[in-house]
């Protein structure tokens, strides 16, 4: 597991600003500015959105039954699939792209099924992503171990978001169910808007994109309205920080791409 140093929920104090907000503070205001208001400001049903389970877009039975943790998550990690911005918003794209990622894990990665837990569709589709990771949220109690980010595999619910952020934004609507969905989480699971982070956080790696990236200070704050909470940002630990830097982050070993010809 990667070590991590605890968060505190506080509110920082008054002229104090956390690493990453001085790194993704100011691109975020240019990135989220590129969103429709109405993508932050839409209502929140406590119900939560309409997650597709496994079995209704196709999925194949894992190779080996999932592992369902005791333990709460104490996060949520953010991806890309690093896949092209299609304009097809359709459901069945949205279901042949969960096919085509949970090929990819099984047979190229050598994964007992998809790695992640959710998935959000360019056309704005949430799906189900490891068998039992919708049962599991519905419970609110424990989490299923997934395979979506080195060292947070067991303390974290991992969000694969379809398309390539690294100079494009998520559309609108794609952007909203995102929020949706992390504030569901954190609804179901008692974590704060705060503890929302990306994959680039934890493993070396792109992912999820510099524009998505650049987002999340946005996403923070949005499902912090949708919840009805206060926001406040967590502090990292210089200490940490100082020990991250000499030791490197562990790499990832989730390839952000679909080999060509896997999605159909």
């Amino acid at each position: 597991m990667t070590l991590r140093a605890p968060h505190h929920q506080s509110a920082p104090a008054a002229g104090r600003y956390t690493r990453r907000s001085v790194l993704t503070g100011a691109f975020a205001l240019a990135t989220a500015a590129a969103l429709p208001v109405a993508a932050a400001g839409r209502a929140y049903s406590a119900a939560g959105p309409d997650i597709i389970a496994c079995a209704t877009w196709g999925a194949r039975a894992a190779s080996e039954p999932v592992v369902v943790l005791a333990n709460r998550p104490e996060r949520i990690v953010v991806h890309h699939t690093a896949t092209a911005n299609v304009t097809d918003y359709t459901k069945q794209r949205a279901f042949a792209l969960a096919r085509a990622i949970q090929t990819y894990h099984m047979d190229a990665q050598g994964w007992i099924d998809t790695g992640q837990h959710f998935t959000v569709s360019r056309g704005a589709f949430v799906m189900e992503g490891r068998h039992s990771s919708l049962a599991e949220l519905r419970t609110g109690t424990r989490q299923v171990r997934a395979a979506h980010c080195v060292g947070q595999n067991t303390v974290s619910i991992g969000i694969e978001n379809e398309g390539t952020y690294t100079s494009e934004t998520p559309p609108a609507a794609q952007y909203a169910a995102l929020a949706d969905l992390c504030a569901h989480i954190c609804d179901q699971y008692g974590l704060p808007a705060s503890e929302i982070y990306g994959h680039r956080d934890f493993n070396a790696t792109s992912c999820p994109g510099d524009r998505l990236y650049a987002l999340l200070p946005t996403l923070r704050k949005d499902v912090a309205t949708r919840l009805g909470t206060p926001l406040s940002e967590p502090e990292e630990d210089p200490v940490w920080d100082l020990v991250r830097q000499a030791t490197g982050r562990p790499a990832a070993t989730l390839g952000e791409y679909l080999p060509a010809g896997l999605l159909r």
